[in-house]
């Protein structure tokens, strides 16, 4: 197989896999604040005690997935067009 050929081949396998995670699983971690929906802070003797609500996520500790919200862009803007 020339490299060519096994470079299309990995493209298509990983851009398939994603396809079926943003499926089966379209929301994930907030990256921000690693799925918590909160940041952790220390009080003055070294304890841990929750800290603001995550901005990103809205407390939620999920993000939907960059696959995922192109699929939905595409489906509205196809559902507009067709409807």
């Amino acid at each position: 197989m020339t490299p060519i050929l096994l470079a299309i081949a990995c493209l298509l396998a990983i851009t398939l896999g994603y396809g079926g995670l943003c499926a089966a699983s379209p929301f994930g971690d907030c990256r921000k604040c690693r799925g918590m929906g909160h940041e952790l802070k220390t009080d003055r003797k070294g304890r841990l005690k929750r800290g603001k609500d995550c901005r990103r996520c809205h407390a939620t500790g999920k993000r939907i997935r960059v696959g995922r919200w192109l699929y939905n862009r595409w489906a509205r803007i196809y559902r507009a067009g067709t409807g």
